[in-house]
């Protein structure tokens, strides 16, 4: 009876390390200033020629002009779509931006197309950048957490190619930080994360493992009427089209390796990349996934703190997919912001804002190098958050902190 008040009453905040704090001031104040400068120097969005330079948000563009002009389906196909392409930036570029979303993520392309491209390509950089801050900005509980949230190094990868790494951390991080206190919105936002089903296959998992079930639900309510809106809106042909040219995506990066291997953070990417065929590589991936996923299941079903609990998750769900670009190691931002939420409840370990800034690094060396170094980013985040879970994992949790809204 003595001993519960103390597992009931939370730790005295500590201070922000300040190191910590100006670390994220340089990258914050390089990112915030980049950008501008980048487009009056005709870096970004258009050349000096006043060409489009192409990068990946000219296939959210093109595909939403074909829903406006009646055919959806034909976003699918990759000539079409880069006809397209072609003729909004005004020159021919190698290889394709091939749209292979799921159709409901027409909703968002057709909106933006109905904007002229830069204005569509800045708004939506604008629009999703706001729920990603929210999130991180929850998460870590603090003010401090928005300066954390832009300072991330793969906030600059998302933003030069018009990415939506912003809108896939915000619903990773938006379940998992809703989810002790608002399981129905976190359901919500779970669902709306099937416009990239591979960032979704582990929460299932640890929904039904730790009974979730109002979570559960509400996500597969949320998946179904997409669905439905989206067949209602753009046809039975769309989907038809999107599960045709599935095959092909997956032949064309996953097989073939046209990205090319080094532009994927992924492990088996990287084995391909040091020249391990197709199968061996599989396997490895296959044995390292299920690795994940189990240890996971008995996390979720232990005595580890949630916050542990939801920063592994999100490191995991980054760790399982073979197709993983390092503007969708934006999501590493959730389990970082559970990390830096933890050190400023309970003080940061001596060796964990080190193996931050080298994980930061490695993302920076990719900006500037095209090393793929962003498996061993995230692989260094899931090492801190198992180191912080180990000692718990057989003892009482410590209580869950929840939204403050909660």
């Amino acid at each position: 009876m003595t001993a519960a008040p103390a597992l009931m009453t939370p730790p005295a905040d500590h201070a922000i390390p300040p190191a910590l704090v100006n670390v994220c001031f340089v990258l914050f104040t390089l990112n915030a200033v980049f950008f501008p400068i980048a487009w009056f120097s005709h870096w970004w969005i258009y050349n000096p020629e006043g060409q489009g330079i192409p990068t990946d948000f000219i296939n959210v563009w093109a595909a939403g002009m074909l829903v406006r002009d009646g055919t959806p389906a034909l976003a699918y196909d990759w000539e079409i779509q880069k006809e397209i392409e072609v003729a909004l930036l005004g020159q021919d570029f190698t290889g394709y931006f091939a749209w292979h979303y799921p159709p409901p993520f027409l909703f968002v392309a057709s909106l933006l197309a109905h904007f002229p491209y830069a204005a569509a390509f800045i708004g939506w950089m604008a629009v999703s950048l706001v729920p990603y801050l929210a999130v991180v900005r929850g998460i870590v509980g603090r003010p401090f957490g928005l300066l954390l949230a832009f300072a991330c190094p793969m906030v600059f990868s998302n933003m030069l190619v018009g990415q939506n790494g912003f809108l896939t951390a915000a619903l990773i991080g938006g379940t998992l930080y809703l989810l002790p206190a608002r399981p129905m919105l976190a359901g919500i936002c779970l669902g709306l994360l099937s416009y990239k089903p591979q960032y979704g296959v582990l929460f299932p998992l640890v929904l039904i493992a730790a009974g979730h079930w109002r979570a559960f639900t509400s996500a597969a309510v949320t998946v179904i009427v997409l669905a439905l809106a989206s067949t209602l809106a753009f046809g039975v042909d769309a989907w038809k089209a999107f599960f045709h040219w599935l095959p092909t995506m997956s032949q064309t990066f996953l097989s073939e390796g046209r990205a090319p291997w080094w532009k994927l953070q992924s492990l088996y990417a990287m084995l391909r990349l040091f020249g391990v065929t197709e199968q061996p590589a599989w396997a490895v991936h296959w044995v390292f996934t299920a690795s994940i996923a189990t240890t996971l299941v008995l996390m979720w079903r232990s005595r580890v703190p949630y916050t542990l609990k939801a920063a592994a998750l999100a490191a995991g769900t980054l760790l399982i997919t073979p197709y993983l670009f390092m503007y969708d190691v934006m999501v590493l931002a959730i389990p970082v912001a559970f990390l830096v939420r933890i050190g400023l409840r309970t003080g940061f370990r001596p060796y964990e804002l080190p193996a931050l800034a080298v994980a930061g690094a490695l993302v920076i060396t990719f900006i500037f190098t095209g090393i793929p170094a962003g498996l061993g980013a995230t692989l260094i985040v899931a090492g801190l958050v198992l180191g912080r879970a180990g000692p718990w994992w057989r003892r009482e949790p410590s209580p869950v902190v929840a939204p403050a809204g909660a």
